[in-house]
């Protein structure tokens, strides 16, 4: 047989060669492998045959190496210790020890809902982690493909119809429409019912438009199936200033419920029922089915779960 043709060994044999040249014994080895005597001895038969050496020599004081078995048990050992650990290090993940880095794709109105409550809770757990907010761009897909992101947050309309193949993805909550305005509002405010804030109320009133993400795309789309417009007066392109503007204006501004309802306890601003009729949308977890079992990945992947699976704006 040349060396091309030589078999590889199998774990179990390794085994076994490791443990007859501890106990000297082939029945001790066959009870700590659980296997039947006669089977042990065909595994030792596969082991002589493969490696071209007895191996053990029946004697009065047990089975006894040869002199090619004590030049082979240390190579036997570290491959058997190897195999050890790299079994161990494909689950094991210490997020209180750990150092690693996450970066995970979220809105800026995330920024504010989300993150605060999602960095205190692995700060608490794990103190040395650190989190990196990246922006929703074309970026995003390739980054989870290839591991430069960990996850994203959010409503991500590629991922949402299956165009782009190999992602999961996990509902956390549900998200429906408000509008909020200044509680000094002339025509909204003070002991107006909130009720009375009826479709052709809001058409007729001055508008601040968030004009970016899918938030924007749905309303738009409402409008138009209406045949509706707004007034719209001002335009942001995120979320930083509209608790200034709507205090100091009359302007209305149409958001999300988990946006909006923070934005109104922060600012104290009034909420009001949306007139229209928006489709509601799912705020979910995207990641990439390579990192699927990652248990960095997964231990992530969980505290979102546990922060905001169907939570809400709570």
């Amino acid at each position: 047989m040349t060396d091309l043709e030589t078999p590889l060994l199998d774990p179990k044999l390794l085994r076994l060669l490791d443990l007859l040249y501890t106990t000297r014994s082939v029945t001790r080895a066959a009870e700590q492998l659980g296997q039947s005597q006669p089977t042990v001895s065909i595994w030792l038969g596969h082991l002589r045959r493969a490696l071209n050496d007895p191996l053990f020599v029946r004697t009065p004081e047990g089975m006894q190496p040869t002199p090619r078995t004590d030049a082979l048990i240390g190579t036997v050992r570290e491959v058997l210790e190897g195999l050890k650990r790299l079994s161990e290090s494909q689950t094991v993940f210490e997020p209180a020890a750990s150092k690693r880095e996450f970066r995970i794709f979220m809105t800026d109105a995330s920024h504010i809902t989300l993150l605060p409550r999602l960095y205190a809770h692995v700060r608490a757990l794990a103190p040395s982690i650190r989190l990196e907010a990246a922006t929703m761009d074309a970026r995003l897909v390739p980054a989870l493909q290839t591991g430069e992101a960990d996850l994203a947050l959010g409503l991500v309309r590629g991922l949402e119809s299956g165009s782009e193949a190999g992602f999961y993805q996990q509902t956390l909550f549900e998200q429906d429409w408000i509008c909020l305005c200044n509680p000094r509002h002339p025509r909204l405010g003070g002991d107006v019912p909130p009720d009375s804030f009826a479709l052709e109320r809001y058409l007729a009133e001055a508008h601040v438009a968030i004009v970016s993400g899918t938030g924007y795309q749905l309303l738009d789309a409402t409008l138009k199936h209406l045949s509706a417009e707004r007034r719209v007066l001002l335009e942001l392109p995120g979320f930083l200033g509209l608790p200034a503007i709507l205090s100091s204006s009359d302007l209305v501004a149409t958001l999300p419920r988990h946006i909006g309802s923070s934005l109104a306890e922060t600012a104290g601003l009034r909420i009001l029922p949306c007139p229209l009729n928006i489709p509601s949308f799912s705020v979910k977890q995207y990641w990439h089915a390579r990192y699927h079992h990652d248990a960095a990945n997964q231990w992530l992947r969980n505290v979102c779960a546990d922060l905001f699976l169907q939570r809400g704006a709570r």
